[in-house]
């Protein structure tokens, strides 16, 4: 079978779902769609072709969605594919139009909302377009239970289609487990985006007041790009001792294994592997109480759940934390690996999703 995947971002496909393509490789032909934004070389190797697509992934622009509708079509002329898989919201609506209409098999993997359903007129928009490009969808893949139920809800797909999946899913090979430090320092990682719908306004509220209540006692490291608007305010709490901020790293594995708690006070995610991550690694953590988060965290056993947008809940749940011995932190840590293990390691995930895509019987008849 030739099956081609469309995604928008090389980099997140390659970090999050080289797996599933070494699982889809093992017996078919894949070929992928992406722009090139990293880890490009590292997917050749694996033997994949890949097709540098180019994609405006932060606004709405007519004349570049249209052009990306004519590329996905002329790419199924050319390729042929037996079967589409798509991931992220233009490869899932232009693609999947362009299958719809070619009468190609496709299947739709939703990470998340987003800041497009955020908005009323917007989120009219953009659900007209997924109910009209997901209508011949043989399979909708969700990462959280209440992002089906919203598509559900909306008459965007039909419960037939809908399939919920514990996000990518984590390799633990790659994420051991590693015992937390003790140097009598409490230490708050944030990794991501540093914009607003990623709750750092309430964080860094909250840094400061924990700050000056524990002062060398807690250390507050932050990792990820920040959005212009955030120079100037990252750059003060930098040089008031707030903060350390170290930028983009493409290796995070050494800053979850200095912290003890990874916080992630989002306004929605589809799944966060970020706190996926943090939890293999045997971290508390505390995020927001909000589909993609709280399904990582059991609230008061491997870390806390706050409300979205409440710096005040925030700051009590660091405070909490930060109270406890070493010997509850670490517990905390624990039951939060111990929570991945069971729910979401990544052979468990590809398994799923290669079910889901019907492909596992495929491959057993096969064999």
């Amino acid at each position: 079978m030739r099956i081609l995947i469309a995604t928008n971002h090389s980099y997140m496909f390659y970090r999050f779902r080289k797996e599933l393509v070494e699982a889809l490789m093992q017996e078919h032909e894949v070929i992928l769609s992406t722009p090139f934004v990293g880890h490009e070389d590292d997917l050749q190797a694996m033997g994949l072709r890949c097709i540098d697509t180019e994609i405006d992934r932060r606004s709405i622009n007519p004349l570049k969605d249209m052009k990306l509708l004519k590329t996905y079509r002329k790419m199924l002329d050319e390729i042929q594919p037996d079967l589409v898989i798509t991931y992220s919201i233009k490869p899932n609506i232009y693609m999947g139009s362009a299958c719809k209409a070619k009468g190609i098999p496709y299947v739709t993997n939703v990470q998340g909302l987003g800041t497009a359903f955020e908005k009323p007129v917007l989120s009219n928009v953009v659900s007209v377009m997924y109910r009209s490009a997901l209508r011949k969808a043989e399979t909708v893949f969700f990462e959280n239970e209440e992002n089906a139920q919203f598509f559900l809800h909306k008459t965007i797909i039909s419960a037939q289609q809908m399939k919920v999946l514990p996000g990518a899913g984590i390799n633990l090979d790659e994420y051991p487990y590693v015992p937390m430090k003790d140097d009598g320092v409490c230490s708050f990682l944030f990794v991501g985006r540093i914009m607003k719908e990623k709750g750092v306004d309430e964080f860094f509220a909250a840094a400061k007041t924990i700050k000056a209540e524990f002062g060398e006692k807690v250390a507050f490291d932050v990792v990820g790009f920040y959005e212009d608007a955030y120079k100037e305010t990252v750059d003060q709490l930098v040089a008031d001792g707030v903060i350390k901020f170290h930028g983009f790293q493409t290796d995070v594995h050494p800053f979850y294994e200095a912290a003890d708690c990874v916080v992630l006070p989002s306004y929605h995610e589809g799944m966060s592997n970020v706190l996926l991550e943090g939890a293999a690694t045997g971290r508390a953590l505390i995020t927001s109480d909000i589909p993609g988060c709280r399904e990582a965290v059991e609230d008061g056993v491997s870390g806390y759940l706050c409300p979205a947008q409440d710096a005040e809940a925030l700051t009590n749940s660091f405070r909490e934390f930060a109270g406890k011995t070493r010997n509850e932190q670490e517990q905390m840590g624990c039951c939060g690996r111990a929570l991945i293990e069971r729910k979401f390691d990544k052979r468990i995930v590809v398994a799923q999703t290669m079910n889901g895509l019907g492909l596992a019987e495929a491959a057993r008849s096969k064999a």
